[in-house]
């Protein structure tokens, strides 16, 4: 009987085929006065739903949006839950279209508004939740955590703890943006916390792996640790089928790349998972293992040219292109002087391909670090290369002897002292 009626049902709804959509809400815009019984109200909730996917596989963000405002008086009609379902829905359908109107704050603002004159108080946190996290998308960090603090404060004391680790996983990202790890590693640890109290999804437990992965790579350079947090993260995003699955492997790729592992990421990138993901991401991360492999600071900056959306425009990966530039550089610069006991800094230069200062502070720099033993002669312009030899202990061993001399002095004055 049931059954039936649910065919029944199904058939009532008309085709998505048949529906012109425009035509549709104008028409339900001059019934929105008219009484309706359930099956009704569910049926044009259902049709409603079919037309943002419809428009989102369009990609007609533009038409999407109005839809949004032209459907709230009927909204009225439907229970808070049910109202906030259809919106939250929609308004997700939009902005994860990414389509970049320029409009999305202010449809956002619009249906939080909309939200506060109706007293929907669960539908307007999460709204609101959606709102930093545009704000993040755009660089408005001021934004972002102003209303992250104000939101967080609410949350607290309902207790919705699903958003509140939304948006302390949103305060933390900020955090890192502006280059604030101590608090970005705070909030992300709240955020994890509140996690471990309740059920989350596969996706936002792979969003805090991911950032907690971040974080690691960033404050202490733990690229080990940030690796085994990215794997979770990939396996999280695939799980699911998320579009966040290529970063997480991205961001792998990266860490074997700092460890010095190139050869390593050959091995993953022709792994049975890391296929359904291939692309210009992992093309990216192969060009930059394969020029830290073979120490060619050339092919390094070939494939920051070739891919330079994937590797300069990435905030997370462009944080750590200065270093692995650094130390490509000097592995580069090791080579050349490798053979050498004396070498002219114009030779080396013109070998490596850049202006004889920067060559020149980098060995000057070098030096002190100690990464190998030699001196500048700026007057001639030569290196001049120490073999490193086993350390002559003899005058640590004179040290320690006058040393021990001098406190013998000390104590027969003190007993000369006594006598006196």
């Amino acid at each position: 009987m049931a059954g039936a009626m649910m065919i029944e049902r199904a058939q009532s709804i008309p085709a998505m085929e048949s529906i012109d959509p425009k035509e549709y809400l104008a028409k339900m815009a001059e019934e929105e006065n008219k009484e309706m019984d359930e099956e009704q109200l569910k049926e044009k909730e259902t049709v409603i739903m079919e037309i943002g996917k419809k428009y989102r596989e369009q990609g007609n963000a533009k038409d999407l949006g109005n839809m949004i405002r032209v459907i709230r008086p009927f909204t009225k009609l439907l229970s808070k839950a049910k109202a906030a379902k259809l919106i939250r829905g929609l308004v997700d359908m939009y902005l994860d279209m990414d389509a970049a109107t320029g409009y999305e704050v202010q449809l956002c603002k619009e249906c939080i508004q909309w939200a506060t004159d109706e007293k929907r108080i669960f539908l307007r946190q999460a709204l609101e939740a959606r709102l930093i996290g545009l704000y993040y998308d755009t660089g408005n960090y001021k934004a972002a955590l102003a209303d992250g603090s104000t939101l967080l404060k609410e949350l607290k004391k309902l207790d919705d703890k699903n958003l509140l680790v939304e948006v302390q996983l949103l305060e933390s990202k900020t955090y890192h943006a502006l280059s604030n790890l101590p608090k970005a590693r705070a909030a992300l640890t709240s955020a994890r916390t509140t996690a471990n109290s309740i059920y989350v999804p596969p996706k936002v437990q792979a969003q805090l792996d991911l950032q907690s992965g971040i974080l690691h790579a960033s404050e202490e350079k733990d690229f080990k640790t940030a690796f085994s947090y990215f794997f979770e993260a990939f396996e999280q995003y695939d799980s699911v089928e998320d579009p966040m699955a290529t970063m997480a492997l991205k961001y792998m790729l990266l860490s074997k790349v700092m460890l010095n592992l190139p050869d390593e990421v050959t091995n993953l990138v022709s792994g049975k998972l890391a296929l359904r993901h291939s692309g210009p991401e992992l093309e990216a991360m192969k060009a930059v293992a394969l020029s830290a492999k073979n120490r060619s600071l050339a092919d390094f900056q070939k494939a920051l040219k070739t891919f330079k959306v994937q590797l300069e425009d990435d905030l997370i990966v462009s944080k750590h292109l200065d270093s692995l530039y650094s130390s490509m550089l000097e592995q580069n610069l090791c080579r050349i002087i490798e053979p050498y006991s004396k070498v002219q800094v114009d030779y080396v230069a013109g070998k490596i391909g850049l202006a004889k200062s920067e060559v020149e502070k980098k060995l000057s720099q070098m030096i002190l670090d100690k990464k190998f033993l030699g001196i500048l002669d700026q007057e001639t312009g030569v290196l001049i290369i120490f073999t490193s030899e086993s350390r002559d202990k003899t005058f640590d061993d004179v040290i320690e002897t006058v040393s021990a001399m001098n406190a013998v002095v000390d104590r027969l004055y003190q007993a000369a002292q006594k006598l006196t």
